[in-house]
């Protein structure tokens, strides 16, 4: 009895489970991870980011959104892209989906190369969880409003250089995107960034992309998603995570639900 304890202990025998290390955190329940179905809109710079730590932490259902195609000027910062992507400007989510599968043979992956706003309205709500990784405020909140009616929650992140923020909204006990639109947002509404310029509704200077902030980002995106597919809501950010590089800092500022949100004042009126 004793030397079947010794030889199940073995460092060979741990070292043959590939989530083994996961494992170790008492409320990580690998057979949830690869039954939900993960929805990622936007395959730039964080949703490669993103990409990578859902597959690493082993779901197994990834279904990829994103119109764009690789440019060079994606290189730097997207684990998933080729100089030869670029030369042909094959699909974002074309070769993100190819490597990701490339790392894991047993993954269901898909993707679409489409705007988000132009799937089926049965789409979103087919998927269990929304990891939102996109570079424009219109399709931010086609797929809050979406996620938001069908009790889907929807982790959203953006970055401008140092700068990064992530939103989890879980319907209906925390704020959504809505809820924090201002002036501002309102006017650059129909604006779309893209490296590839295609599409592109209005012209305006790209932002500032750095590696490192995208990968604190998309870090905490997929951390709190693990959170929600776990059960652990509870342990989620109810607010908005506010990251600084350039101070080395990162807080938690408040986002009330604004009862004028459409969102929030259906549900009053459903009362």
């Amino acid at each position: 009895m004793v030397k079947d304890v010794e030889e199940a202990l073995t460092p060979d025998i741990l070292n043959e489970d590939k989530y083994e290390r996961s494992k170790r955190i008492a409320w990580i329940d690998m057979k949830k991870i690869q039954r939900t179905k993960v929805l990622v809109i936007g395959a730039g710079a964080t949703g490669n980011e993103v990409l990578k730590n859902l597959v690493l932490s082993g779901y197994k259902n990834i279904t990829i959104v994103d119109m764009d195609y690789v440019v060079r000027s994606n290189l730097n910062r997207c684990l998933f892209f080729s100089e030869e992507d670029a030369v042909n400007r094959r699909f974002k989510a074309e070769a993100a989906a190819q490597r990701i599968q490339e790392i894991d043979g047993e993954i269901n992956i898909h993707f679409h190369t489409k705007k988000i706003e132009s799937l089926p309205k049965t789409f979103i709500p087919s998927f269990d969880i929304v990891l939102g990784c996109l570079d424009n405020i219109a399709a931010r909140l086609h797929v809050n409003a979406i996620c938001y009616h069908h009790g889907i929650p929807y982790i959203d992140s953006g970055t401008d250089g140092l700068v990064g923020k992530v939103q989890v909204v879980l319907p209906p006990k925390t704020a959504c995107i809505e809820c924090a639109l201002n002036k501002t947002h309102a006017k650059i509404l129909e604006k779309r960034f893209s490296c590839s310029g295609i599409n592109i509704t209005f012209f305006e200077p790209k932002l500032a992309a750095e590696i490192t902030t995208t990968s604190v980002v998309s870090a905490i995106q997929v951390r709190e998603a693990l959170k929600i597919t776990n059960g652990m809501n509870g342990l989620s950010i109810n607010n908005l995570f506010y990251y600084d590089g350039k101070r080395n800092v990162s807080e938690i500022l408040e986002i009330p639900i604004n009862p004028s949100c459409s969102h929030h004042h259906a549900e009053d009126a459903d009362r």
